[in-house]
């Protein structure tokens, strides 16, 4: 049976850190990754702009890699282009979404607090996430591409200090109610990469949540039985593609090697869009 062979997708280098909960929920497979550098960060840019990028971007990578199974380890691109992606590919697509629901089901003072991008705050499918779990809680939220960019600095080792991180902390905590927030939703797939730094700071007794595990395990749903095993560490790694030169490529480059990816691919998607 033909090894599984799954295309992780980000803007930057935060869906490693699905790929880490690929690992850690007992994929065995092939993981290539793929970070749209030359149009990094998402969080700012338009909704017309990823419209017409992620599913033309989508579609050139999976025709150039094959993979069985394609992941938008991105919560700004899946929020508005999953179901346009999931109508130009024929391959299972799994996206990222806020982890509203399952903050829900845990905060016990019934306020969450949401730490996004400002993309995801702003697009129709967050607001329905929260109508649809969270009506009936409190759901502060507060919108950061610099944290984004510290996520990504922290990664390749530069310095990001906690007065910086606190800055955008307090912009979430300092809201009027959030002295109640007892669960924040880490909505972007880069924050988890600074969720020890960011859990040192948050007041005593909150936690942190994030969708990574969920999307390992949807992943793990979609493929056959030999892409599971009973252990971690069976992930083999494929092509690291990037898609231009810029200040996230190079971080991208540096951090990647934790993660297990040293061979590097640039590619050119002029042609795709």
């Amino acid at each position: 049976m033909k090894t599984p062979h799954c295309l992780v997708f980000d803007s930057g280098m935060g869906g490693l850190t699905v790929v880490s909960e690929l690992e850690k929920q007992g994929f065995s497979g092939r993981v290539s990754y793929a970070a749209d550098t030359g149009f990094f960060p998402y969080g700012n840019k338009s909704d017309a702009e990823l419209t017409r990028r992620i599913p033309a971007i989508a579609r050139g990578l999976i025709d150039a890699t094959a993979p069985d199974i394609f992941v938008i380890a991105c919560n700004t691109a899946s929020t508005l282009a999953l179901q346009i992606v999931r109508a130009v590919i024929d391959i299972p697509v799994v996206g990222t979404v806020p982890a509203i629901k399952p903050a829900a089901l845990k905060t016990q003072t019934g306020t969450i607090g949401v730490l996004a991008t400002p993309g995801t705050l702003r697009r129709a499918y967050t607001d329905a996430l929260i109508h649809e779990f969270a009506r009936e809680k409190r759901v502060l939220t507060y919108g950061s591409v610099e944290l984004v960019e510290m996520a990504e600095r922290f990664a390749a080792g530069e310095p990001v200090s906690d007065a910086e991180l606190k800055s955008v902390l307090d912009q979430l905590i300092l809201q009027l109610g959030g002295d109640a927030i007892d669960i924040i939703v880490l909505a972007c797939t880069h924050f988890p990469l600074l969720r020890e730094r960011l859990s040192a700071l948050v007041p005593a007794g909150v936690q942190l949540v994030d969708s990574g595990e969920a999307i390992a395990r949807r992943v793990l749903s979609l493929l056959p039985e030999n892409a599971m095993k009973s252990e971690a560490g069976n992930v083999e790694r494929g092509e690291l593609y990037t898609t231009g030169a810029s200040p996230s490529m190079e971080r991208l480059v540096a951090a990647s090697g934790r993660f297990g990816f040293t061979d590097f691919k640039t590619i050119n998607p002029t042609d795709w869009l």
